[in-house]
């Protein structure tokens, strides 16, 4: 095929991804220099449409960036007013008390957001400032100009399932920067080829991952609780799985019930979905649930590694920004702060850069101030509960893990020192034949439903006539070799029912149904040879989530 022939435009900086991380570094880069080029480019359909997440929002992040935030009518409408943590059993629960955590858990202070409109309100004010936002272009693949990272290609459109230009073929625009910022979110696929092709992650522990799934619903106003949030451990999971659930009552009588499932689990029959659907009939979140309505639903990995599995974060030309590098503080179920964070500091060593006639190098300065400021003290402090939780299981996990926060907060050291993870999630899982199947109650469509219905609810839609964007390296691996041996997980770690075995003609086939994807990266990570890679789809398709 011919080579194709793109227009190109040249900026500044280009910043890949419209979440906090992404939307920060626009917004710092033109309080600094009103005459510096920034684009933003965002694969959702508008800015916001893929973003989910709890979210409890520490406004450290804002502050620093806009501070006068309150008067600019940010979405932070809803300030923390209660605080519960419960261990739960599967009929009862145990309230556990506040005061002997660590003062980092205290959510006083604090917001309950959709980081959603978090960041349509950031674009505005992006955009107020000169940066020109452009949603529905998904980024395909990276320009390099030597050792560096030159630009990306954004909007093309139009191939067909082989590949090959259609009839309505867009090739799209190469968007070329002194500086390219990446700030896809967990597991981006730019973001996982820059660190593979420069071996950022050489010398870091591998980054480890959960699964977040979420629903919206809207409550009794009888039964609302504006302020409240509430975490819980235990059931259902018990010792099959790390994690836990949220539920925070916003405002408009919704809460949002979320569940956390870490994907280091070794059981290759656990169904996370399920597991969540499960969690919803304890008699504490049905009761509360009992009467209301889901209105919506979605999904996405988490990065958990925290401080010891932060890659490096540059390389010639480019920077991975909040969660591209995994900045989120597990304990604490935050993120959000640390992402908006490092866009201001990736947005300071860009421009001080640029201002003394750089390109295309390393931004070191920004490394820096991840490690050694605000971001770095933040995550060490926590950074042996993951592995802490991993090795030793939930109760000692909170025994050791909370001593070991409590001598980082008060004295700046661990009795343990840095706990290393050990194997990635796709390594962790078990074998089939050594583990039990588990059997799932069938939902019940009230409090729980099954995953093509909920899926519906996250307005999940792609174009079929496009390349599937969920590629296998090798198409046999899945029925010879993932099938046989781990039961072929990807049924089951999918929360959206993309993957699938069917018999046909007697014979085991795998399907995949890429059009209900809803870019959460879980095959990307948790499947075992590791044969599944995620690309992205063409602008605008994926979920479109409204208040996630």
């Amino acid at each position: 095929m011919a080579e194709i022939e793109r227009e190109s435009m040249d900026y500044d900086v280009v910043i890949v991804g419209a979440g906090p991380a992404g939307l920060s570094a626009a917004i710092r880069l033109k309080q600094l220099d009103a005459d510096l080029d920034v684009v933003v480019l965002e694969k959702g359909s508008e800015v916001g449409a893929h973003i989910l997440s709890g979210a409890v929002l520490d406004p450290c992040g804002l502050d620093a960036l806009i501070p006068n935030w309150k008067e600019k009518g940010a979405p932070l409408n809803t300030p923390v007013t209660k605080d519960n943590f419960y261990i739960l059993g599967e009929e009862g629960k145990l309230r556990v008390p506040n005061f002997p955590m660590p003062p980092l858990m205290n959510n006083h202070g604090n917001y309950i957001v959709s980081m959603g409109n978090v960041c349509r309100w950031m674009a505005e004010q992006a955009e107020e400032l000169g940066v020109e936002v452009f949603p529905g272009m998904a980024c395909s693949e990276l320009i390099y100009e030597g050792d560096r990272v030159k630009g990306v290609v954004a909007g093309e459109f139009g191939k067909n399932p082989d590949g090959t230009p259609g009839d309505g073929y867009e090739p799209g625009m190469v968007l070329n920067g002194k500086y390219v910022f990446l700030s896809e979110g967990v597991r981006g696929s730019l973001a996982k080829e820059v660190i593979g092709k420069y071996g950022l992650a050489e010398g870091h522990e591998p980054q480890k991952f959960g699964l977040g799934m979420k629903e919206i619903w809207e409550i009794d106003p009888a039964k609302h609780r504006e302020g409240t949030v509430t975490h819980t451990m235990g059931w259902p999971l018990g010792g099959n799985a790390g994690g836990g659930s949220f539920i925070y009552h916003l405002e408009n009588n919704q809460v949002y019930v979320g569940f956390v499932v870490h994907l280091n689990y070794k059981n290759p029959h656990l169904f996370p979905y399920m597991e969540f659907q499960r969690f919803k009939h304890h008699p504490m979140v049905a009761e509360l649930l009992e009467g209301g309505k889901r209105v919506a639903y979605g999904a996405r990995a988490i990065s958990e590694g925290g401080y010891q599995s932060m890659p490096k974060m540059v390389a010639p030309g480019v920077a991975l920004l909040g969660c591209s590098v995994g900045m989120v503080n597990v304990p604490r179920i935050k993120g959000n702060h640390n992402a908006m964070l490092s866009g201001k500091a990736a947005a300071e060593a860009a421009f001080e850069a640029i201002k003394a006639g750089r390109e295309g190098d390393e931004l070191s300065a920004y490394e820096d101030e991840v490690r050694g400021g605000a971001i770095g003290k933040d995550l060490k402090k926590v950074r042996n509960v993951k592995p802490m939780w991993s090795k030793w299981g939930l109760w000692p996990s909170l025994g050791l893990g909370g001593l070991d926060m409590w001598t980082n907060n008060l004295f700046g050291f661990s009795l343990f020192g840095t706990l290393k993870h050990g194997k990635n999630d796709a390594d962790a899982t078990g074998l089939a034949a050594d583990y039990p199947a588990i059997d799932y109650p069938k939902p019940d469509g009230k409090l729980s439903f099954d995953r093509l219905t909920n899926v519906s609810f996250s307005m999940t839609n792609h174009e079929e006539s496009q390349p599937c964007h969920l590629t296998l390296k090798d198409p046999s691996v899945p029925i010879q070799f993932t099938l046989p041996k781990y039961s072929e997980p990807a049924q089951r770690y999918c929360p959206a029912g993309v993957y699938e075995v069917v018999e046909k003609d007697g014979t085991p086939e795998f399907v995949i149904n890429f059009q209900n994807c809803v870019h959460c990266k879980t095959c990307d990570i948790k499947d075992p040879p590791q044969n599944i890679h995620w690309t992205v789809p063409q602008g605008g398709d994926g979920p479109n989530y409204p208040n996630m």
